[in-house]
């Protein structure tokens, strides 16, 4: 039995904020994964990164959601503005200490032999931490949607309690312990006292 039912799951969050381990977390307790493995695993993110390119055109061309009903796929959180409002929506999303999502930003566009923007670490926490606070005033806001805030940081450190909340927030009915089994505290890399 599929607990997700008609209802579209979405993993959301800044990247580099542990989305992709949470879509496996998910993906192994229960819902599938909507992924097309467009974008396959890489030094960063060696797991896979578990996307769905449709997701990205979701302003221009929305017919992909139909699809999503009783799965779960990977939405970068500003995405979430352009869902038509016709369905119903369980949002979990990752948090993680804003400086090391930015050290891994750096590091991942580094590998890639690109540089990262103009913007100086402080400045990019500050503007990320405005953009997330408007975001949460924002899907509060929306009668469509649930919402659920999981620490990437707390979840690496003991995934017992952030799973319980997940499985509560998810219908109740999802293999805890196969969710609990995806965490692999070793990649966690990019720390911040």
């Amino acid at each position: 039995m599929n607990p997700a039912g008609g209802i579209v799951t979405i993993v959301s969050g800044l990247p580099r904020s542990g989305t992709s381990m949470m879509m496996r977390m998910i993906d192994a307790g229960g819902i599938p994964a909507l992924t097309d493995n467009v974008r396959t695993a890489d030094q960063d993110n060696p797991r896979g990164y578990y996307e769905y390119e449709p997701v990205k055109r979701t302003k221009e061309d929305p017919s992909w959601v139909d699809a999503a009903r009783g799965r779960v796929v990977k939405m970068v959180y500003r995405l979430l503005y352009d869902l038509p409002a016709r369905y119903t929506y369980r949002v979990v999303f990752m948090r993680r200490n804003l400086m090391e999502v930015v050290a891994s930003q750096d590091v991942m566009l580094t590998r890639r032999g690109r540089e990262g923007g103009e913007l100086p670490p402080d400045k990019l926490v500050a503007l990320f931490t405005q953009q997330l606070d408007e975001f949460d005033r924002w899907v509060r806001a929306q009668p469509n949607f649930g919402l659920l805030y999981v620490d990437y940081n707390e979840v690496v450190r003991d995934p017992g309690p952030a799973v319980a909340r997940l499985n509560e927030f998810l219908g109740g009915a999802l293999d805890t312990a196969a969710m609990r089994a995806v965490v692999e505290p070793e990649l966690y890399r990019q720390r911040r006292g």
